[in-house]
């Protein structure tokens, strides 16, 4: 029978170390806290050895070369694998082994390789994940941990993927709505492009080959023509310079804190990041908690994934909050960065200690409002593009015949 060594909490507090012999690790587990005992780690002893001689004879297996990292659709896929697997009953490490063999070459089959090595040799699964930030990030990893030391491992990767599935698939949402103006953006400004460069010059030889008295605004339109004719190299100078400065000032703690501030403050837009946000964050600390991670921690990853300063800084207050022992919903109310409902729904959830429920609550509320802002978004941006270039191909129509008509009645006198 297979010897677990262990290291646990008992009641007062105070850290154990000590073995056990069971047939599985679950039912080591279930030993350990029949003992009364909080399990943080445990070892199977056996598999250790025999591993090591079992590396000797095989050795390492190949990995490829790769670059960059693991999309969040390729980890989204694992994770819903790994916890069917788990939850069919099959050992952590015969599930690894088939997940890592029918994945294809790149990043995250390079880290499953390392974890399966390291499992193999007694680590635990979140030490081993917790070696591959590039694959696995913070919220994964404590995830896992929380899930070995409560001996449920299934259920929280049940709640790993689903929290990945539904963050992949707001994402997915936003960025698909987005590709149809920037489309039409791209290829409007290329007609404009293509215009100004190869079509005005050749009415402006028309009209210096018959002297004509040009309008003011034919005048703009031929100035605008050559600067086009002249630098055109210039114009992927301008976002790329854009992109560069706003990089230059987010060097800055303050101007990084100015930029996120009226990034939320732009209509419709602002709104839509906002509430994305609270969507995002308000999931990841449902799932955290939900999944047995010590508050602090949960708030401490949930804070990384907020990718806006004004929101980082809210979530430290709520740190700090609760490290005095005060609540969550207080330093949020303060911040004024989430509506009255938020901070309502926490309230209530913290005083009846349904604290991660009320939390997804919020989260697939504000999905929901993000579905509505993105068409809304969607509907105002299609006659806002249709008017401004409407008004630009206006423009240049009237400030093109203006001259020729003015020609065409001198000829006709």
């Amino acid at each position: 029978m297979p010897t677990y060594k262990f290291e646990a909490m008992d009641t007062a507090g105070e850290e154990v170390k000590d073995q056990v012999d069971a047939p599985t690790e679950e039912e080591a587990q279930q030993k350990i806290k029949q003992m009364g005992y909080f399990v943080t780690k445990i070892t199977e002893v056996a598999m250790a050895k025999k591993t090591k001689a079992k590396g000797k004879k095989k050795g390492k297996r190949r990995k490829s070369f790769t670059i960059g990292g693991v999309s969040n659709k390729q980890l989204c896929t694992f994770t819903r694998q790994f916890s069917t697997l788990q939850d069919a009953g099959l050992p952590v490490l015969r599930s690894l082994k088939i997940l890592e063999r029918q994945m294809k070459p790149g990043v995250l089959k390079n880290s499953l390789i390392d974890v399966v090595d390291d499992v193999e040799s007694g680590s635990t699964l979140s030490e081993a994940f917790g070696k591959h930030p590039k694959s696995f990030d913070r919220l994964y990893v404590n995830m896992v941990k929380a899930g070995e030391a409560g001996g449920a491992l299934e259920v929280i990767l049940q709640r790993l993927a689903d929290f990945k599935e539904k963050a992949q698939s707001l994402k997915r949402r936003i960025t698909g709505a987005m590709v149809y103006p920037v489309v039409v953006i791209l290829v409007a400004f290329g007609i404009l492009t293509f215009i100004m460069i190869w079509i005005i010059p050749k009415f402006q030889s028309i009209f210096k080959e018959f002297a004509l008295q040009l309008p003011d605004m034919t005048k703009f339109l031929m100035a605008t023509s050559e600067w086009f004719v002249k630098y055109w190299f210039l114009l992927p100078v301008f976002p790329l310079g854009f992109w560069l400065l706003l990089k230059l000032i987010r060097l800055n703690k303050s101007g990084a804190y100015a930029l996120d501030w009226l990034k939320l403050r732009i209509p419709v837009m602002g709104m839509l990041i906002e509430k994305t946000i609270v969507a995002r964050t308000t999931r990841t600390l449902g799932t955290l908690v939900a999944s047995g991670v010590p508050i602090l921690e949960a708030l401490t990853i949930t804070r990384e994934t907020c990718t806006n300063i004004v929101f980082e800084r809210a979530y430290q207050k709520v740190y700090e909050s609760i490290r005095e022992g005060d609540t969550i919903a207080a330093p949020l109310k303060t911040a004024r960065i989430v509506d009255d409902m938020v901070v309502n729904m926490i309230e209530v959830g913290e005083e009846t200690g349904d604290l991660d429920t009320m939390l997804y609550k919020i989260a697939d509320v504000y999905d929901e409002e993000v579905n509505v802002l993105v068409e809304s978004l969607i509907s105002l941006l299609e006659p806002l593009m249709i008017v401004i270039l409407g008004f630009i191909i206006g423009f240049i129509v009237i400030a093109l015949f203006l001259p020729l008509i003015h020609l065409l009645e001198g000829l006709s006198k």
